[in-house]
């Protein structure tokens, strides 16, 4: 039998993927990443989305020790993206040493979605993580083969598929090219049965933690502000649906972490 019980607040987690820099934690930041510090969150992936949140992303970097960035274009908010914003974007990757290229991606799920316009900004950024040598956080909604082809096209230092809800076999086809999967607090929701049996199915080496804090909150905190204090319980869910110990997995999707963006 697998071990089982409450976190452990020696392990080491990484959030793979919380927007601390939006609105919803000016009033209550340091609280935040103090209460999550406490519950073992060692690591605080903080992507930008559009030109305006780089430099507060950076700053934000620059108080906090335990947090990284990433710097990207959402594909959400195409009408907040200029031309001129793609060379700003590589000067900026420069001189500001992200660990990744995000939040990036494709999203047909969103009405009357320009996929033509998403497609060529995406492949745009690829090829900036390519030649900066840097891995991708990606976005995905209803896109995954379009991604996967343009990853085969403009082919970067891996990354993660952030809040991954494709197939097993598009998964696979991530994999090969080097990316994790992110999975968060869906996993905490019995009816998510998809993302469960995804995040049982898969090897524990592809598997990588984060909670899109302020959003897709966990099962206890439904309709409310979801926070990096509430990574142990997506640790506990994974656990649950893999039944598989919470300190084997903490170590292991750190290190997937680590792994995939080259974290000290």
């Amino acid at each position: 039998m697998c071990r089982r019980g409450g976190y452990n607040a020696g392990m080491e987690l990484v959030d793979t993927h919380c927007h601390l820099d939006v609105a919803a934690f000016d009033v209550d930041r340091e609280a935040v990443l103090q209460r999550a510090r406490a519950a073992g969150v060692t690591r605080f992936i903080v992507p930008a989305i559009d030109a305006d949140r780089w430099g507060d992303v950076v700053r934000l970097r620059e108080q906090e020790a335990d947090i990284s960035i990433a710097l990207g274009m959402h594909p959400v908010f195409m009408d907040r993206h200029r031309p001129l914003h793609l060379r700003a974007l590589a000067e900026a990757v420069a001189s500001s040493r992200p660990v990744a290229i995000g939040e990036i991606g494709l999203d047909y799920y969103i009405e009357n979605a320009d996929r033509e316009a998403q497609r060529d900004l995406l492949a745009a950024q690829l090829d900036i993580a390519a030649d900066a040598n840097l891995p991708v956080i990606l976005h995905v909604r209803k896109a995954h083969d379009d991604v996967i082809g343009l990853l085969r096209k403009h082919p970067v230092k891996g990354g993660i598929v952030h809040a991954f809800n494709g197939s097993i076999q598009q998964a696979d086809k991530y994999l090969e090219m080097g990316f994790k999967l992110g999975f968060g607090g869906m996993l905490t929701y019995g009816r998510s049965r998809k993302i469960r049996a995804l995040a049982k199915a898969l090897p524990v080496e592809a598997l990588v933690l984060e909670t899109d804090a302020p959003d897709m909150t966990v099962a206890s905190h439904q309709g409310g502000r979801n926070s990096p204090e509430y990574l142990p319980e997506c640790l506990q869910a994974l656990a649950d649906v893999r039944d598989e110990s919470i300190e084997t997995l903490a170590q292991q999707s750190t290190a997937n972490a680590c792994q995939v963006l080259s974290l000290n």
